[in-house]
């Protein structure tokens, strides 16, 4: 057995009273073996010895060198060490280099600091065996976890949850606590710890220190999970309660086996990096009946996601049913078992309620309204015509795929239906963001209708024709004391947009899809809040193919369409893909503040029920971590490769909890972790 001072990558440069040559500052301690170790005699010596050495280099290095970060006391071994793999014990991806999770303020190393030093060395070598560090799965990684020595109690049967009374909260406790006793989830990798003797957990204590705070965006998320290694009680304590659901998440995946363990003597400090983590499912296109909804929304809540971004309408059909307008889903609906109904639409939103997820409404408009012609044919430009006639240019098309038809702006008609609609819509949703739409409005489409032309023939223009629309409708959403969202086209599109003085940065979010980190910069230099949705990265139905029928682009003559299968957004975009994306890369850091989460996409050309599970899961996991905890460990670096184990158990974990995620590798890696890996640069 040996033992090994961690020391700084970053140098000299973060703690200048460290002279030139002089060691390096430690950033962690490690006790590393040569494997299985004899509980003998021989062993307790040499344990007692490893202790008085390892209790002299603390109290040396800390007391002549004091980290810049703190320090950290980790058992791992020795070829973990060599490889430079990450130390588990801690929760977090110290590599072995580079330890700083258990930390304390290099000003508290001296003094009553000593104490703690001597506390946590006795705590270290007084068992009577040594283990190494097991891995716990936890999807997505908490920012901090304390986890010293790779410990677990039993669970009792009789295990409870004593929680404030709270309106969605006491609805998550009895929900938790079901799945915590009766979950018995088997890992694919199983746990190697010590077990503690004696102890059972037999209940778990939530304190909440603000129960009044409203489910909206920028509420404090934010939990501290303690499980003692003895004693009978864990807590939670969270400032509201949409922070103790994500907490109640967290233990529930400390909790494996039949009979149930609980990893123990562990501690937990989280909260979410991104404010605005979704999910955006148009149900216009194919249509998702309740229970599908709410499968995806309670999966969103066990990745910590917190929006459901429902994509309501488009130009295929208007599956809701408003009371002040019931002939847009009468009329405008695939049919009347293929809609929403406002108690559909009640029970939407309290399950998201119940489950810390927010129901953000979008009745795009003006363009992809072609539905609403069913019912309303005067105030829809170009409706039933075919998308894109036979030597028509592209830019001269009527739609950007079948389903044409867009709201006219000139007819007054159409904002009469359109302040019944959006009233409608947010009395129905109570959400403070209201998605206005406004993406790919189409010129052809407007030109192609005959007052629309002989408002152009007078020297006006489509972008001041969009101006008349937002200028009559985004005053009236605002009215309403909604925050309005819209696609970045209004601002951004080459064609048809708006002045930008028309939206007000404080009344406006956009949220982008095109042309990756560009257009996040475009939009935040300008001062606006930003959700990034970047098709490049998020979109998840990408790479399945074109929908558009009599194709000859795959006619076996023609070349040319094998790289993205002819998916004007392919390829596929893989977990790895959406993990690795930096939403605000290239930003200044008070650019960055504008930029509120991301969402990823599914637009359902080519996606119904029967594949919604597999199409969104596992692949949102990854930007779930991504939003909450980031993409990178302490060193800065990247972390998909860490992320790949954890990830196959998180997915085998969310199927036996009934959501249908397809696999990222064969079993057998999940069982071998590290052996499907590549040790190559590509």
């Amino acid at each position: 057995m040996e033992i090994g001072i961690l020391t700084s990558r970053r140098g000299n440069s973060e703690n200048k009273e460290v002279k030139s040559g002089s060691p390096k500052p430690i950033n962690g301690i490690v006790f590393c073996s040569k494997g299985k170790r004899p509980s003998n005699a021989k062993h307790m010596a040499d344990k007692n010895r490893a202790g008085s050495q390892l209790l002299f280099l603390v109290l040396y290095y800390s007391i002549r060198f004091p980290p810049p970060h703190g320090f950290s006391i980790c058992n791992i071994d020795r070829e973990s060490v060599k490889k430079g793999i990450a130390c588990q014990a801690l929760g977090t991806s110290f590599l072995a280099s580079d330890l700083t999770g258990f930390q304390m303020d290099k000003n508290q190393i001296h003094g009553t600091a000593i104490f703690t030093l001597l506390s946590m060395a006795v705590m270290i070598f007084s068992s009577a065996t040594l283990v190494q560090c097991a891995v716990i799965n936890l999807w997505p990684k908490p920012r901090i976890v304390s986890w010293p020595l790779p410990l677990a109690t039993l669970l009792s049967p009789k295990f409870k949850i004593t929680s404030p009374n709270h309106r969605y909260l006491s609805t998550a406790v009895y929900r938790y606590l079901h799945l915590i006793l009766t979950e018995h989830h088997h890992p694919l990798v199983i746990p190697t710890v010590n077990l503690t003797n004696g102890s059972v957990v037999q209940s778990l204590i939530v304190t909440i220190h603000d129960l009044s705070a409203p489910l909206v965006h920028g509420v404090n998320e934010s939990y501290h999970l303690k499980i003692p290694s003895t004693g009978v009680e864990a807590s939670l304590t969270a400032e509201t309660a949409w922070g103790a659901m994500r907490g109640l998440e967290t233990f529930s995946q400390l909790v494996w086996g039949n009979p149930s363990h609980v990893a123990s003597g562990m501690e937990v400090w989280d909260w979410p990096i991104f404010e605005h983590r979704g999910v955006m499912l148009d149900t216009s296109r194919n249509f998702y009946n309740v229970e599908d909804i709410l499968r995806m929304i309670g999966a969103m809540s066990g990745n910590k996601l917190n929006v459901f971004h429902w994509h309501i309408t488009d130009s295929h059909s208007f599956p809701l049913l408003l009371p002040s307008e019931p002939g847009l889903a009468d009329k405008g609906s695939y049919g009347p078992d293929m809609q929403y109904s406002p108690k559909d639409v009640t029970r939407i939103v309290q399950f998201g309620l119940e489950h810390g997820v927010r129901v953000l409404p979008e009745i795009d408009m003006p363009g992809h309204t072609g539905s609403w012609a069913k019912a309303y044919p005067e105030i829809v430009a170009c409706a039933n015509m075919f998308w894109w006639p036979a030597g028509y240019k592209w830019e001269d098309r009527l739609a950007s795929e079948p389903g044409a038809g867009q709201l006219n702006p000139l007819n007054p008609k159409t904002y009469q239906v359109l302040k019944n609609v959006i009233r409608d819509v947010t009395m129905m949703f109570p959400e403070p963001f209201y998605h206005a739409g406004g993406d790919e409005v189409a010129p052809g489409c407007w030109k192609a209708d005959p007052e629309i032309q002989e408002f152009l023939s007078k020297d006006g223009s489509l972008s001041e024709i969009l101006e008349m629309f937002l200028n009559s409708t985004f005053p009236y959403i605002v009215s309403m004391n909604r925050t309005v969202v819209y696609w970045e086209d209004v601002l951004l599109d080459q064609t048809v947009r708006v002045n930008r003085s028309l939206l007000p940065p404080e009344s406006t979010i956009l949220q982008t899809w095109n042309d990756g980190p560009n257009n996040t910069k475009a939009i935040v230099s300008s001062g606006y809040r930003a959700i990034v949705s970047s098709a490049d990265y998020y979109y998840l139905d990408c790479g399945h193919g074109s929908f558009i029928g009599n194709n000859s682009k795959y006619d076996q003559g023609n070349a040319g369409n094998t790289g993205t299968g002819d998916s004007w957004c392919g390829p596929f975009k893989t977990w790895q893909t959406i993990y690795n994306y930096d939403i605000t890369y290239g930003l200044t850091e008070e650019e960055a503040k504008l930029v509120l989460g991301g969402e990823v996409a599914l637009w359902s050309e080519q996606a119904d029920p029967t594949v919604l599970d597999s199409r969104i899961w596992p692949r949102a996991s990854a930007m779930a971590e991504a939003m909450w905890s980031g993409n990178r460990d302490e060193k800065g670096m990247k972390r998909y490769a860490e992320a790949t184990d954890r990830l196959n158990e998180w997915r085998g974990r969310m199927v036996s909890r009934g959501i249908r995620a397809e696999p990222i590798q064969p079993l057998w890696c999940a069982r071998n972790p590290g052996m499907c890996d590549t040790v190559n640069s590509s």
